[in-house]
């Protein structure tokens, strides 16, 4: 079988090896360190409540067996240890069957938590780093040679990532087809960076440019992916390019890192193999991979369709297991950015003379003269599901309510999750939620103000409430 494993694959494997364990440790530390306040016992969407209605085939999680928010800490930062000894060379300094045990522990150690986490985690890079994880449990380790087939299998997740976010453009918003995208996009998306001002005031031409290049990148350039090396690498090595340009615009979580750790794996082979050749694998561990391979072309059926579906859907799972899954974004781009201010006071009753104090958020725009920071691959759950929530209420329609909630108590662990809270001592009386329309200032206003955003007042979100009102809409 000397077809079925190439030692030139050796660099490629240990770089998407190693990325993907650090990856993990970052999702396990910001599951551990966001939970209590999300998806705790006194959480906004508690677990507890979730399984007791959701059967385990549905959405299969160690928490359907127990929960508690002690355990399911143990279990988050448990995960982050496991994926830092991986990352620091643990799964080639075990035998083989060993390796494979350690990545399947990480890939299921993360399912049970993405499958209990609702809406704070119904996100595209949740399944993106679940469907890459559960290929790593079959690329073997420094005692093997890397199974070609997983090797193209990741190309084939790679394919689809780059290739469905190209179609979903080019199928939905008229701006991705008169290139005019841009204009827009680094002033509305969903949470700017710190160079994102900068991007948004590059000449419109340049805009143009970028459009079209996204267009090639996603396009093109994945079809490269499937012919001979070199060109297969060049291709790969366009794409991490493509990515390190998103990843200064913005902060996508883990996505693009996710895609550049896929694209090197395609990438490293241009460098070449290891001095000595690695020998082939076993037999057993030949026959787990053509198995797991088989599985994955049959599960391809439906994402694949979906590509050539007139009514793509993006970001999409067909099982509980996440195992083969559908990608894309940005379809349509917002050409106007709101955001909601919510905001706290000390006075029982209110009226013109009420001094109210905003809450900051960490990522979310709030304060006009604060830079957006860089979190990514960090991820700030509450800030995005902030952006979607001012698109529309009907995504905060289960879990706004109970946020004000635990603002009107002062609630430790939901505090945690903001940049600064105005009522530090006592909690706040009242809470009211504005919606606001925001713009980066112009480069004369930024001299003039030293503000980074202007805004303009638009609407009510939430009207003034207290805890004994809010009571009776819990």
């Amino acid at each position: 079988m000397a077809w079925f494993s190439d030692s030139g694959y050796w660099l490629g494997r240990l770089v998407f090896q190693r990325m993907l364990a650090v990856l993990y440790i970052v999702a396990f530390i910001a599951a551990a360190r966001q939970f209590r306040a999300l998806i705790g016992a006194r959480g906004m969407l508690p677990v507890p409540a979730f399984v007791a209605r959701v059967p385990f085939r549905a959405a299969p999680s160690v928490f359907h067996r127990h929960y508690s928010d002690r355990f399911f800490a143990l279990w988050s930062w448990g995960g982050a240890l496991l994926a830092a000894a991986v990352a620091a060379g643990a799964a080639d300094a075990v035998p083989l069957w060993a390796a494979m045990v350690l990545w399947a522990a990480l890939w299921a150690m993360y399912l049970s938590i993405v499958n209990v986490g609702q809406t704070w985690y119904g996100f595209g890079w949740e399944s993106l780093l679940l469907e890459a994880g559960s290929l790593a449990v079959f690329l073997g380790n420094d005692e093997t040679a890397p199974p070609v087939p997983v090797m193209w299998l990741l190309r084939w997740l790679l394919f689809r990532v780059e290739f469905g976010a190209g179609l979903i453009k080019m199928r939905g918003d008229r701006c991705w087809r008169d290139l005019t995208c841009l204009y827009y996009h680094h002033e509305t998306q969903p949470m700017p960076g710190p160079l994102s001002w900068f991007f948004h005031h590059l000449p419109k031409p340049l805009h143009r440019v970028e459009v079209a290049a996204n267009h090639v990148a996603q396009l093109g350039v994945p079809v490269l992916l499937f012919t001979p090396q070199p060109i297969a690498g060049w291709a790969a090595v366009a794409m991490v390019i493509t990515q390190l340009w998103l990843v200064l615009s913005g902060n996508f979580a883990w996505l693009n890192w996710v895609t550049i750790a896929l694209a090197m794996s395609a990438a490293a082979p241009l460098l070449g193999g290891p001095s000595t050749p690695l020998p082939p694998p076993p037999l057993w561990f030949a026959i787990l991979v053509l198995i797991a391979t088989a599985g994955v072309l049959v599960l391809s059926y439906r994402p694949a369709r979906n590509l050539l579906a007139r009514q793509q859907m993006m970001n999409t799972s067909y099982e509980s297991l996440h195992l083969v899954n559908s990608y894309g974004a940005f379809g349509s781009i917002t050409r106007v950015r709101r955001e909601i201010i919510v905001e706290g006071t000390a006075d029982a009753v209110t009226g013109p003379e009420t001094t109210w104090l905003p809450y900051e958020f960490r990522g979310k725009p709030g304060d006009v003269r604060r830079l957006p920071r860089q979190y990514a691959p960090y991820h700030l759950r509450l800030d995005w599901l902030m952006w979607f929530a001012a698109l529309s209420p009907a995504y905060a329609r289960s879990w706004f309510v109970p946020f004000v909630a635990r603002l009107l108590e002062n609630d430790r662990d939901t505090l945690r999750l903001l940049h600064s809270n105005p009522f530090p001592d006592l909690p706040p009386a009242r809470i009211r939620a504005r919606v606001f329309r925001y713009r980066f200032t112009t480069r004369q206003e930024l001299r003039e103000t030293r503000a980074w955003w202007h805004r303009t007042e638009e609407q009510e979100f939430l009207a003034p409430i207290g805890r004994s009102a809010l009571h009776g809409r819990r």
